[in-house]
């Protein structure tokens, strides 16, 4: 077991990895506070969570047979992006790079397992990163990799909580790590006084939908108006939490050049966006974790950020996504341009109302004109 395990946290090391921790494949310890905040109703529109529930008891519902999880850490952290001008968005560090994180995690998982097979050739082996029915943090917890910070974040004292999580299970017994059972937040509570839309209920609670992160990338619906001012600049996720974290101020800058920020996306210029079409937004983003919200979401997204930022070069970009093919979007232009006090916004929203198809866009144009203080 012993030359196993370092052959495979040798190998890890070797493709990449940041960290590596080995626990057993066992019931998570915190499962209980997992179906507490499934039926507290805070996975807002993410069925799937509630779906999976009964396969997130036991990782064997990943791996039949597992006996073993070797948890693996990838620090994403790059340099931070300089302010922004207007008619900039801001995108989620993780989001940053050429590449989604899966499929370069993925890549490397590969790679692992065939050293595995070489070494063992009977064992089974599975490589998961974020889509398998696993509390990946749970387990990352019970191979020693850190504690669980007041923003729910996973934090290891070298590399803070900027860092990818994955996992490969296996049906043999390795040698284990021991639990991370210490907590160094101490009384800082940085994370839960920064968030703008107030999603922590308390210390390790978050109520994803007042999250940021959710609004912009898992709801596929319409943002809830008075979470919208809370959004700022952020167009695709969000960093706040982790950006004010004492423990993310010393951790390195990562190695790897696929997560340092796109030039086209760190920030990204928003105004263009709406001239777009579907299959344009495809080309660019179909690779990058922007494309999870499809051309739709980021565009809605846009909008509110753009109506955060009232600035009277947005007005062109807003009144091309007011006749927008999807009502989402057009809904949220009609938001983001009440936010304007131009002379011409008024007029811009009172010429679209009698054609707009959509009972929910409509609304949102009555809203809007009758806000508007020179409407």
């Amino acid at each position: 077991m012993d030359d196993l395990t370092s052959l495979i946290r040798q190998e890890a090391y070797q493709i990449g990895f940041s960290a590596v921790g080995v626990c057993p494949a066992v019931t998570p310890t915190g499962l209980h506070r997992f179906h507490e905040w499934l039926d507290a109703g805070y996975a807002g529109e993410m069925q799937y969570l509630e779906e999976r529930r009964e396969a997130y008891s036991h990782p064997s519902y990943v791996l039949d047979g597992a006996q073993s999880i070797v948890m693996l850490a990838l620090n994403y952290k790059s340099e931070a992006i300089p302010p922004l001008a207007a008619g900039q968005g801001r995108v989620s560090r993780y989001a940053f790079g050429e590449l989604d994180y899966h499929d370069w995690i993925h890549a490397r998982l590969k790679q692992l397992k065939r050293a595995i097979a070489e070494w063992v050739p009977e064992a089974q082996v599975r490589g998961v990163v974020d889509t398998a029915p696993l509390l990946e943090r749970e387990f990352a917890q019970q191979a020693g990799l850190g504690w669980f910070g007041k923003n729910t974040m996973l934090l290891n004292k070298q590399l803070g909580s900027l860092f990818f999580l994955a996992a490969i299970l296996i049906d043999q017994p390795l040698t284990y790590d021991e639990p991370f059972n210490a907590s160094h937040c101490g009384t800082c509570t940085a994370c839960l006084d920064a968030c703008p839309t107030d999603a922590f209920v308390g210390a390790g609670q978050l109520d994803a939908t007042r999250c940021i992160s959710y609004l912009t990338i898992e709801l596929r619906d319409e943002i809830p108006a008075e979470l919208r001012p809370g959004m700022r600049d952020w167009v695709f996720g969000c960093d706040v939490c982790q950006d004010v974290c004492p423990w993310n101020n010393k951790s390195p800058v990562s190695a790897h050049e696929a997560f340092f920020p796109a030039s086209d996306r760190a920030p990204l210029e928003l105004r263009s966006l709406f001239s777009i079409s579907e299959e344009q937004f495809r080309e660019r983003f179909r690779k990058t974790p922007l494309w999870r919200t499809r051309r739709r979401g980021v565009l809605r997204n846009a909008a509110i950020v753009l109506g955060n930022q009232p600035h009277e070069d947005n007005l062109p970009a807003l009144q091309l996504g007011l006749t927008d093919e999807e009502w989402l979007v057009r809904g949220a232009s009609a938001w983001a341009l009440g936010q304007h006090d131009f002379p011409q916004v008024p007029r811009t929203l009172k010429e679209r109302l009698p054609h707009e198809p959509h009972d929910d866009v409509q609304a949102e144009l009555k809203r809007a004109i009758a806000n508007l203080p020179s409407s």
